[in-house]
């Protein structure tokens, strides 16, 4: 099944409409795949699970969790790390790999295009079910094999990404473009994300309470693979599209949740992602005062 390239966009386009009356916040932007230009503040500590369920056709149903460490290193790089497992129905509990991710602004100012250069490291096997990204010929089907088979093929690659990113008008519009290459002899595999988003509320409440709309967010995201150098292209991968909302507490934790809906039949029908996020502030001034 096929699905023309301009209909891909139709989804997020129309969340976008929504959300345009809308003004936007300076939280990160509520996406699960898609990266903004927002990097984690310099010295803080970030500490989040991210985790993914779904019933595909054909295949036992599976869980999957990452944990994030992300780290501002300084106001213009931040470092992140992931741990990733996943349990399948009538199979079984695996740890599927680990990355290294790096993130880099080189712009220190806000501009009406913010890029960003991601660089990260992967050793993760064929058995992981995080979703984060998809590169090449991703299709569903392969997710019906064993475990006991896929943890045995682990892929060491080099990922990149090309992170463009523009606040205007009260809304965040996000695009990703990725490559990656395994370190052993095959191709290069290529995939993209686009995202929008925003807060409901630009203001602070006057009044004091926990749930005012300044710390709710909105958004949508797009992604999907686009084949290998020698078959570029949405032809024979899958493409995903959803919702999110996000809650950005004032005790520091987020929340956020939406489904992400498979437009083929390369695709699950759908991904339900829930990801809770607490922020340390300033970690590395207690390491100072332990000195």
């Amino acid at each position: 099944m096929k699905v023309r390239t301009s209909v891909l966009f139709v989804p997020l386009l129309l969340v976008l409409l929504w959300l345009r009356p809308m003004a936007l916040n300076a939280q990160e932007p509520p996406y699960f795949v898609t990266y903004s230009h927002v990097l984690e503040e310099p010295g803080n500590l970030e500490v989040a699970s991210q985790n993914i369920g779904a019933s595909p056709k054909n295949a036992s149903a599976f869980y999957g969790q990452t944990i994030e460490l992300e780290y501002g290193v300084t106001a213009w790089y931040t470092a992140e790390v992931y741990f990733q497992g996943q349990t399948t129905l009538n199979d079984s509990t695996i740890f599927t790999g680990w990355r290294l991710e790096n993130r880099f602004r080189p712009l220190r100012s806000e501009h009406w295009i913010n890029p960003v250069i991601y660089v990260e490291y992967e050793d993760i096997s064929h058995a992981d079910k995080s979703f984060l990204e998809i590169t090449g010929r991703h299709v569903i089907s392969d997710q019906a094999i064993a475990n006991g088979l896929l943890r045995s093929d682990v892929e060491r690659s080099v990922e990149g990404k090309l992170i463009l990113s523009s606040n205007f008008k009260g809304f965040n519009v996000s695009e990703n473009f990725i490559a990656e290459k395994n370190v052993s002899n095959e191709p290069w595999e290529f995939g993209y994300a686009i995202g929008g988003s925003h807060a409901l509320a630009s203001h602070a409440s006057a009044s004091n309470c926990q749930f005012c709309r300044q710390y709710f967010a909105v958004g949508g995201e797009l992604f999907g693979g686009l084949g290998t150098r020698y078959d570029f292209g949405f032809d024979s991968t899958s493409i995903y599209a959803g919702p999110t909302v996000a809650y950005n507490s004032p005790r520091n934790y987020t929340i956020t949740a939406g489904p992400e809906f498979g437009l083929n039949a390369n695709s699950a029908a759908v991904l339900w992602r829930l990801k809770a996020s607490y922020e340390f502030p300033q970690v590395r001034d207690l390491f100072r005062r332990s000195r």
